[in-house]
């Protein structure tokens, strides 16, 4: 069962649904607005680590003297 992010038209309020179905009856929790839209959400991952450009995970420089 996914969780959905929208955005109310009416008053622009932001919230997150659990939908189950197909047609899920979407409103908003602050006005009650059925205007609703569906926000593209971005997939994230816990734990796991960022690589910097240059490959060096001990500082936020592109060239490191220490890793390379």
């Amino acid at each position: 069962m996914p969780i959905y992010e929208y955005r109310c038209n009416e008053c622009g309020e932001e919230f997150e649904k659990l939908v189950m179905g197909k047609a899920p009856d979407i409103s908003c929790p602050k006005c009650n607005s059925k205007d609703v839209t569906k926000k593209l959400s971005v997939f994230g991952m816990s734990g796991v680590e960022k690589q910097t450009s240059s490959g060096c995970t001990s500082c936020s420089k592109s060239s490191c003297s220490t890793c390379h």
